[in-house]
């Protein structure tokens, strides 16, 4: 391909199916811009205005799309804090089916382990007609990268929702330096082959189709090492990287004392109220969305046999359980926040007293609510069934002012970091979990606020600037 063909385009180039803005439109046809987070938008801001970069993602609502209608795609810098922004305007159709029915009803699956095997997966015809859209929205993607890159330039597409996007890509523009990053987990080989042969190998394929593949842990740059060499021969010639993703602690730690976050937490406070002797109670935090692998129904089930098998922490400790509601557009996501409340609720009948309710659930999004649980948390609690990472799990003892106490699945990616300071729980394992509760509550003061320092310099480690420019200098920009 002639270089001066793409001698205009970006030397730097993001792919996610999110991107920086999404748009809401009014009944008067107005559109609100709404600028997002997240480690993808620090390390794009790292780099800095002039590095000639372009964040390529799709339209993911009616104001989205509108927005694409009226600006050709290109967005208005005004409305992305100066980043030049392509969102692609995806069928509504191809687009549910490839983000709902493949990434996230079977991809997201697979890696976190989640399926009840023998009802599901059932791999049919209307599976097939889904993967279908998957490859055309990934292809979407790769001609939008192709067009809109520079000879040469160095393109990361993130995620599960973008496995194929890389070999498409290469196909088009031999000439790019392309990275794939995966924020899940990645399953063992033989949980991977639930797939059907083809498409296992069509995902893993299209993922080796980039120069270098990374993801956040080793164990799971293992997993996907290992599903290579048994299900296409190997690696070829990509090359394997992990990137630990940390904790914004500037940001958090600026953005946690603001006054909102501390009416907050005096709100809090007054809900966690005083043991009968007149002492502050325990708190013991989690902070997830109600997604299947974030495991609350078994967290509510072993701080109720925490309550059972150790009575003498009854009315002097609140689990602080905030229950943020996820794919609410998934009838199996639906039924799970319906039983977490249920459970909840039951501890707080069985359990409860007039001066003291055990559970206090909110299920309403509120990062500065959330952020005040972080600060006032004697114990977080942390117990996937299997997750890429988990930021909370570096949060909390960021934000939390007198240090907290870890409890941490060891299914968690953070895991791999932060477990020689953690309490390490099977997070099938109710009574164990309950016990590794008592140890978190019961730890002297002075320890609990070593191991919370010890925990916070290692979440801190690789915050998102970081993250996002090592894996830039990996591909040699």
């Amino acid at each position: 391909m002639a270089s001066t063909q793409h001698v205009h385009g970006a030397r730097i180039l993001v792919a996610s199916n999110r991107g920086p803005v999404s748009y809401a439109l009014d009944d008067s046809g107005q559109l609100t811009a709404k600028r997002g987070g997240g480690g993808l938008v620090s390390g794009l801001s790292a780099i800095g205005p002039d590095a000639d970069a372009v964040w390529v993602c799709a339209a993911l609502n009616d104001g989205d799309r509108e927005a694409v209608r009226r600006t050709g795609g290109a967005l208005d810098p005004a409305d992305t804090g100066g980043q030049r922004v392509r969102m692609l305007d995806i069928a509504p159709d191809v687009h549910a089916d490839a983000y709902n029915g493949i990434a996230n009803s079977v991809l997201w699956f697979v890696h976190h382990m989640l399926y009840q095997t023998p009802l599901e997966p059932v791999f049919g015809r209307e599976f097939r007609r889904q993967w279908a859209s998957y490859e055309a929205y990934n292809r979407a993607f790769a001609e939008a990268l192709a067009q809109e890159a520079a000879e040469g330039a160095a393109v990361l597409i993130q995620d599960y929702h973008l496995t194929l996007a890389p070999g498409m890509l290469r196909a088009l523009r031999p000439d790019l330096r392309i990275g794939h990053f995966s924020h899940t987990p990645w399953a063992p080989p033989d949980y991977f082959r639930l797939l059907p042969d083809d498409v296992a190998a069509q995902v893993l394929r299209g993922i080796l189709g980039a120069d270098r593949a990374a993801f956040l842990t080793q164990r799971w740059a293992d997993a996907f090492t290992a599903c290579c060499k048994a299900l296409v021969g190997g690696l070829g010639g990509t090359r394997i990287g992990v990137h630990g993703l940390g904790a914004d602690a500037e940001f958090l730690r600026r953005r946690a004392h603001q006054p909102d976050v501390d009416e907050r937490m005096a709100i809090l406070r007054e809900q966690i109220g005083t043991a009968p002797d007149g002492s502050r109670r325990k708190a013991i935090v989690r902070v997830d969305r109600t997604e299947l692998s974030k495991n609350i129904v078994r967290g509510l089930l072993a701080y109720e046999e925490l309550l059972e098998s150790h009575p003498e922490w009854r009315e002097r400790v609140v689990h602080v359980a905030f229950a943020y509601p996820s794919r609410q557009d998934l009838a199996v996501y639906r039924d799970y926040t319906v039983e977490v409340q249920r459970v909840a609720a039951e501890i707080n009948e069985r359990y409860g007293t007039p001066g003291w309710a055990p559970v206090e659930m909110h299920v309403k999004d509120d990062f500065a609510r959330s952020l005040a649980a972080y600060r006032l948390a004697d114990v977080a609690l942390v117990n996937p069934i299997r997750d890429g990472m988990n930021l909370v799990a570096k949060e909390v003892p960021v934000l939390s002012d007198q240090g907290c106490a870890l409890v941490l699945s060891r299914e968690a990616g953070a895991h791999e970091e932060l477990g020689d300071d953690a309490v390490t729980v099977n997070p099938y394992d109710i009574e164990g979990t309950a016990a590794a509760l008592h140890e978190a509550l019961s730890m002297p003061g002075g320890e609990r606020a070593e191991r919370s320092k010890r925990l916070a310099a290692q979440a801190t480690a690789l915050p998102p600037a970081r993250w996002f420019l090592d894996q830039l200098a990996a591909l040699g920009v």
